[in-house]
């Protein structure tokens, strides 16, 4: 029987940067798109973001837009989001991480407007913190868990525009315990956790994250910079010295052993809105996808 040659892969890590990754939990920002490419391609995707006519997800005017879950996933129905997440720059290196078979199942936008607060420190493992239930189930034998997340830069972001910020070395220990469960405040949307306070999460509710350790990672436009969910990273407060909004768009992969959704429920309920999971599906963004238990 012939074998498969497997793919050539031109953007994967070098070893050294591998290593690093392994070490601290994330790596980059690495350049995907010409900041002034990206900035007009900003311009264009807010416009198509509006046209919900595909979206996987109903839209609800009731709900804040932010929170609104409508804007989950769009690179379901957006081609240029769909393309993105497809991208050899970013798939390359996410299969020397995770294998040869790679599932993008989940996308979303991380906006914050002048005068945000910046969001708390947090950890993601499950995402059962908002929804009840585990969203993500990894096998027994494996020691991993979580997601590794792609987040990109569709505007720059800097200290005074609310970056991200990253506690190195921190995504094999949980300081938080998602089975607590929180309580969604739609008052607190622009506030710590997007609605939430993970800081009720906390396994030791007297521990303080110790932010001289914090790296800061400002990006320019079109860069990308990818982590495990479990590493512990929040991000600045936007100081509103300027009235852009600064906009990051996270995708997020697992392997195709990891179980989505387990029990394909019907509904997703999360940030104060439930929906329809009639139309989602997981994308194989290499490879293919092994496992019965995931809808595609």
């Amino acid at each position: 029987m012939n074998s498969i040659e497997a793919p050539t892969r031109k953007f994967r890590f070098s070893k050294k940067e591998l290593e690093e990754f392994r070490k601290n939990g994330y790596a980059g920002p690495f350049t995907l798109y010409d900041p002034e490419d990206m900035n007009e391609i900003t311009k264009k995707l807010r416009y198509s973001l509006l046209d919900r006519s595909n979206s996987v997800y109903e839209f609800n005017e009731d709900i804040n837009e932010i929170n609104d879950r409508a804007n989950y996933d769009r690179h379901l129905d957006v081609p240029f989001l769909m393309d993105h997440v497809k991208q050899p720059k970013i798939v390359d290196k996410l299969t020397d991480i995770l294998g040869e078979n790679v599932l993008c199942w989940r996308s979303e936008w991380f906006p914050k407007y002048p005068g945000d607060k910046g969001t708390d420190w947090h950890q993601v493992d499950t995402f059962e913190f908002s929804s009840g239930e585990p969203q993500l189930v990894w096998p027994q034998k494996e020691d991993f868990g979580g997601t590794i997340t792609v987040w990109t830069a569709l505007t720059d972001a800097t200290i005074e525009t609310a970056c991200l910020k990253f506690m190195p070395g921190t995504h094999e220990e949980l300081f938080y315990d998602e089975s607590k469960g929180v309580d969604f405040d739609p008052e607190a949307i622009h506030d710590g956790f997007f609605g939430y306070d993970y800081q009720n999460l906390q396994k030791d509710s007297d521990w303080v994250p110790d932010e001289s350790l914090a790296k800061s990672i400002e990006m320019k436009a079109g860069q990308f910079i990818i982590f495990w969910s479990t590493l512990m990273h929040a991000s600045h407060s936007h100081l509103g010295k300027t009235n852009d909004m600064r906009l990051g768009y996270a995708a997020r992969f697992v392997p195709d052993m990891v179980d989505v959704y387990p029990g394909n429920p019907k509904e997703l309920t999360e940030f104060g809105s439930t929906v329809s999971l009639e139309k989602y599906r997981t994308v194989a963004v290499a490879g293919v996808n092994r496992n019965p238990n995931n809808v595609t």
